[in-house]
């Protein structure tokens, strides 16, 4: 462990309730979608998170907001715009494609991270980094197929490409890859300002600025916020609290004691915990093929990120 106390709960034990607490979050989506749309959906989860966190910053931190430079603003309002198209875009795949297919998918960002580093922050890609993406590719190729192909008699019959493509699963599972490629967006602006910036800030202007654009997007949308039954704010704030606010913080809990390496490949457990839980709770039964490609996307992951580190 690094840092210079020792905690006094296990690093270990905290990243095990963080990625419970990120677990649940594709299961209030569901339940929450029977009602309202992706968009509203998306807008509550960061506008109550925000609003949580607002008190402790204006108390707290007033002095650091208030110091924030333009370059800082700018780039806030850049990567709020990445976020909140990666939780539209996500939310919305999950209309479309199962939790399992979902959750694998979006969980490629960090590759994608690596992948443009090289164009955005000037970091170089190592060989081993490319190989792990090259078997996460294989791997989500894998998911996508298996969500719209079936084996026959040992032989894969897939539909032709024009009748692929207009397929829901399919489409699910390209919105849930767009939602990686948002979400790397906002990971790789994060990295810029974090350095001269606290977390609880940071987190503040991101989200703050993710759900006013998320608000707008929904109301030039023609969505209703209000008017659906009081169990779906249930499930909206308990969307914002555990896995938004509770899990996210257990994880950067966990980076004062533990290397960012480790911390991200404990991360990969995130989709395995949401596949069991639409198990129990949603009767969604992944394929064999569909765990096949899934353990390829999380070992190309897990290349990809302890390839990226630094030597």
């Amino acid at each position: 462990m690094r840092g210079s106390t020792r905690p006094t709960i296990h690093p270990i034990l905290v990243i095990a309730l963080g990625i419970v607490a990120v677990s649940t979050s594709s299961i209030f989506i569901r339940f929450a979608q029977v009602y309202v749309s992706s968009l509203v959906i998306a807008a509550y989860r960061l506008t109550i998170a925000t609003v949580v966190i607002a008190p402790v910053v204006f108390i707290k931190h007033r002095h650091e907001l208030q110091q924030l430079t333009k370059k800082n603003i700018l780039l806030g309002i850049l990567s709020g715009v990445f976020l909140a198209f990666h939780f539209v875009t996500w939310i919305s795949s999950l209309e479309y494609t199962t939790v399992a297919s979902s959750l694998v998918l979006v969980s490629t960002a960090p590759m994608w991270v690596a992948l443009l580093s090289p164009l955005t922050l000037k970091e170089p890609v190592k060989r081993v980094v490319f190989f792990g993406m090259l078997i996460a590719l294989v791997g989500g190729m894998i998911v996508g197929l298996s969500d719209s192909c079936t084996i026959t008699a040992g032989t894969i019959v897939c539909p032709k490409f024009k009748d692929l493509v207009v397929l829901d699963h399919f489409f699910g599972d390209l919105l849930a890859l767009a939602g990686a490629l948002m979400g790397a967006g906002y990971l790789l602006i994060g990295r810029k300002m974090r350095p001269g910036m606290s977390l609880l800030i940071y987190i503040f202007v991101v989200y703050g600025i993710a759900a006013v654009v998320l608000i707008a997007i929904m109301l030039i949308a023609g969505h209703e916020p209000v008017g659906f039954p009081s169990t779906v704010f249930v499930w909206l704030i308990l969307l914002a609290l555990l896995p938004q606010l509770i899990g996210h913080s257990s994880f950067n809990w966990a980076l004062r004691y533990l290397s960012a390496g480790y911390v991200s490949v404990m991360l990969l457990g995130e989709p395995i915990g949401s596949t069991i839980l639409a198990y129990f709770i949603l009767n969604e039964v992944p394929s064999t093929v569909k765990i096949f490609g899934a353990i390829l996307i999380l070992t190309g992951i897990m290349i990809s990120s302890r390839g990226s580190l630094p030597d």
